[in-house]
């Protein structure tokens, strides 16, 4: 019994010595900020089902006095796949799916392009970036917006060849949990954004949180999106306000369509440390075996060795399970995610023999600072030193960041005066790629024209780089530049066009790469 009491009276101390925020963390993260140059930040933290911070730092839009505050909903991109999964273990619960079910026999015009593939996928497939599909393949379907609906961006999914076999390597996508969204759809009749309001945030108790645009845009406490827009390349130079409602498409709302306020992230971190149970005993979210599906890992991720001022984060192993990163820092399992819509940054983090989480969210792309804060408060949770891992991170993300603009500049500015090679209105036309669809070559006041005609207002002009190649730079000065490459058969005829991005920073999103068009009248699909 002594022994007992002691060891219980060792771990209350080690509770109380990390029952709150480390000192003084309010002013840091508001210096910071401030410093970095963020617009809006807002921070959730819990500790053993106590909600220890949840406020909001800054303005919700550059130019404007509105104070982000602890209710301020922001987007936060990927680490919604966690949700689209409690909307499919709250299916699984009631029966009506399971995890390893063939996607075809819930969803039956569902089709990959390998046939074997497709009657091989199974839901569970769907969650974990092991089908065979390229980093990002297909994000073109919803980046940066579409007027393709999310049934017709899942049934051109047939059309995008893998990279891999199936099943044999981990590449992140986003197009399969589109599947997923479709799949609840079907299942349950009711949209992946209406399931997924009624079935999870509401009885989480996530009131202010919006799955929709038409919930997004009628709130008026949501941060505003910022990017830095003016030195050169995206991430370069000063915040510029971008238009919100040019963000992703909303086909793509299951891989990470919600917007969160930390009051209510603090809620959803509460569920995900007690195993899918509501707040105040209030029942469950999901049950306790889907929360275990949910932890468990099923793919290995590829782990580089991290130098510099990143070495001390170097992980033992690092997996991904269903929506949810689970590695180790230290030593110890640590259960999180990331996510990114143009304008805004967000990480979820768990420690679950802490159980302690929180999330930061920002309304710009300085992930720097996201990434630092996690590992400030991974080490004051974990009793490790303190350092300066923002500052590090900064320091560290500024010099790679010149040193890509220092290579585009000089890639940009040697190109061989030759060509084009045939009179502009003989690369004039309708060319069309198996997945992406269409696209129209034009002529206007001497020079070409593109129009990306599944994405509306992308296009702008084509200015001759080199032999017959151009550069695109769009109207809309968001999207990424990319170079458009015209390949001529033996006849002097344009036969296919390929692209590629210029700015060696560019997302992954912008696949441009995985683009091969061809004269439209070749093409039947």
């Amino acid at each position: 019994m002594k022994t007992t009491a002691l060891a219980l009276g060792m771990f209350l101390c080690a509770a109380a010595a990390f029952a709150a925020p480390p000192s003084g963390f309010e002013g840091r993260v508001e210096a910071l900020r401030k410093q970095i140059g963020v617009p809006g930040m807002a921070i959730a933290i819990v500790e053993n089902d106590k909600v220890t911070l949840a406020k909001g730092f800054g303005v919700k839009r550059l130019g404007a006095p509105d104070p982000v505050d602890a209710d301020t909903i922001f987007p936060t991109g990927s680490t919604g796949k966690a949700f689209t999964v409690a909307a499919l273990g709250i299916l699984v619960d009631e029966g009506k799916i399971g995890w390893d079910d063939k996607v075809i026999d819930h969803l039956p015009g569902f089709q990959m392009y390998d046939p074997w593939v497709t009657r091989e996928m199974t839901i569970r497939d769907l969650l974990v970036h092991r089908s065979g599909l390229g980093l990002g393949a297909g994000d073109l379907l919803f980046v940066p917006r579409t007027n393709l609906s999310r049934a017709e961006s899942v049934r051109r999914l047939r059309y995008i060849k893998p990279a891999t076999s199936f099943r044999s390597a981990y590449a992140y996508d986003n197009i399969l949990y589109m599947v997923a969204g479709q799949l609840i759809e079907d299942v349950t009749g009711e949209t992946w954004e209406k399931f997924t309001a009624g079935h999870v945030l509401k009885p989480a108790g996530m009131l202010h949180s919006t799955t929709d645009d038409a919930g997004h845009f009628a709130s008026p406490d949501r941060a505003q999106p910022h990017a830095r827009m003016n030195g050169g390349l995206r991430g370069v130079g000063d915040q510029s306000v971008l238009n919100e409602r040019d963000n992703l498409g909303s086909n793509a709302s299951p891989a990470g369509g919600l917007a969160v306020s930390a009051n209510d992230m603090a809620r959803w971190l509460n569920i995900q440390l007690d195993g899918g149970a509501l707040p105040g005993n209030g029942g469950r979210l999901f049950s306790q075996a889907a929360h275990e599906q949910m932890w468990t890992p099923l793919v290995l991720q590829p782990v580089a060795p991290r130098t510099g001022v990143m070495a001390a984060t170097q992980p033992m192993f690092n997996t991904y399970a269903l929506g949810w990163d689970v590695r180790d820092y230290r030593g110890t399992k640590i259960v999180w995610h990331g996510g990114a819509v143009f304008g805004f940054l967000t990480a979820v983090v768990l420690i679950p023999e802490k159980h302690v989480g929180f999330s930061i969210e920002i309304n710009s792309e300085d992930g720097a600072i996201i990434i630092g804060l996690m590992y400030e408060l991974l080490d004051h949770y974990l009793g490790l030193p303190k350092d300066s891992w923002p500052e590090k991170i900064t320091a560290e993300r500024q010099k790679r960041v010149q040193e890509a603009l220092k290579a585009y500049q000089s890639g940009t500015a040697k190109p061989a005066h030759i060509g084009p090679s045939l009179p502009l209105d003989r690369y004039v036309g309708t060319y069309a790629d198996p997945w992406y669809g269409n696209i129209e070559i034009g002529q206007a006041n001497g020079a070409l024209t593109i129009d990306f005609k599944s994405t509306p207002r992308m296009g702008g002009a084509l200015e001759h780089w080199q032999y017959d190649s151009f550069v695109t730079r769009f109207d809309d000065k968001t999207i990424e530049p990319a170079y458009v490459t015209f390949g001529l058969n033996a006849d002097g005829k344009v036969e296919r066009i390929t692209m590629k991005a210029v700015s060696p920073l560019a997302d992954f999103s912008y696949d441009y790469q995985d683009l091969s068009f061809t004269p439209a009248a070749q093409n039947s699909k």
